[in-house]
């Protein structure tokens, strides 16, 4: 049979019997189901850095020192990224596959594996 491709974009290819993304290969055979994960960073800590640090100005006092807390709570808050991963199902278990930062990119990987997957049958 001949390999059909679904999927093709900055050394991530999908066919319809195997998956390269950096360099490493999946057997289209052994993945059972594919899904779009989604790791959202906690913003918890940056945010109470930011409190402690405008507490003391808030309060009236002349601890402007402490504006550095918030400073660095700030940049810590937008330098936090929300990562989506392609998360293949295997007969051995459960592997991210694919790290990125844009959601349309991940969403159309994991689209083509599923498409690959009804493909092969």
């Amino acid at each position: 049979m001949e390999e059909k491709s679904f999927f093709q974009h900055d050394g991530v290819q999908v066919t319809n019997s195997r998956f390269v993304v950096d360099g490493q290969t999946y057997a289209m055979s052994n993945i059972t189901s594919v899904k779009a994960w989604v790791n959202k960073p906690s913003r918890l800590w940056p945010v109470l850095l930011i409190i402690v640090g405008l507490l003391p100005v808030i309060s009236g006092s002349k601890a402007y020192g402490a504006l550095i807390f918030a400073l660095a709570g700030v940049i810590w808050l937008l330098l936090q990224k929300t990562y989506y991963h392609v998360q293949l199902h295997t007969a051995g278990g459960e592997t991210n596959a694919l790290k990125s930062n844009q959601k349309e990119y991940v969403e159309k990987v994991v689209s083509a594996i599923n498409e690959a997957i009804i493909h092969r049958g």
